[in-house]
């Protein structure tokens, strides 16, 4: 099937140069042999009897998971003073899975109130999952950017050593939620969720050195 559509949109073409534009003899000589290295290149490379298969969108839709990093990040935040027409349009862009343009509307959030730590923390976890999980320089300094605008809001120390842990830096995340915890008062209410958090990432720990042999 592959091959009589080629063929029968090159002889439409051929057609359409010759009889609809009234192409001279030798322009249509010239542009025959054009058709026809078109074709042989198919022929060559195509793979007209492969399914087709397409290509999933770099960012996909992230549901739950981003979802429940919007409402750990709100049920941590202190006093934002980031206005909802940033904040709320860029949370549903993460929760979408569409990290990149929830990033770059947050930049406008930063340059408006560069003390503002929440618009920072949402920047920051934004980056990370634009980068597909991975921690990069941009969203580093933007989690350090949110600790020195509110030194005191668990937020930034929790989403970094989250990060940290899920780019594999196992022992550096476990180190900035041990020292957060550490600080914590004993009746913070994210502290049920961070020590749990910390023993699943301590057993983790453990499970790996066992099977590295170690």
């Amino acid at each position: 099937m592959g091959w009589l559509i080629a063929g029968a949109l090159a002889l439409s073409c051929f057609l359409g140069l010759a009889l609809v534009l009234k192409l001279p003899r030798k322009t249509r000589e010239v542009s025959a042999a054009a058709l026809i290295l078109g074709l042989a290149g198919y022929a060559l490379q195509g793979s007209p009897t492969q399914p087709a298969k397409p290509t999933e969108p770099k960012e996909k839709v992230a549901g739950a998971e981003a979802a429940e990093a919007v409402k750990a990040r709100k049920a941590m935040a202190g006093g934002s003073t980031v206005t909802d027409k940033y904040l709320t349009p860029a949370d549903a862009l993460a929760r979408h899975g569409q990290y990149g343009d929830a990033a770059e509307l947050l930049r406008g959030a930063v340059a408006e109130q560069p003390a503002n730590g929440e618009a920072w923390l949402a920047m920051a976890n934004a980056l990370v999952g634009h980068a597909e999980g991975n921690l990069s320089p941009a969203a580093i300094l933007a989690y350090r950017n949110a600790e020195r605008a509110a030194p005191d809001h668990p937020g930034p120390p929790f989403f970094l050593g989250l990060a940290l842990a899920q780019s594999g830096r196992l022992e550096e995340g476990r180190a900035i939620w041990a020292e957060l915890l550490a600080r914590s008062p004993a009746d913070a209410p994210w502290r049920p969720e961070l020590t749990a958090r910390l023993a699943d990432l301590d057993a983790f720990i453990v499970r790996k050195a066992a099977a590295q042999g170690k």
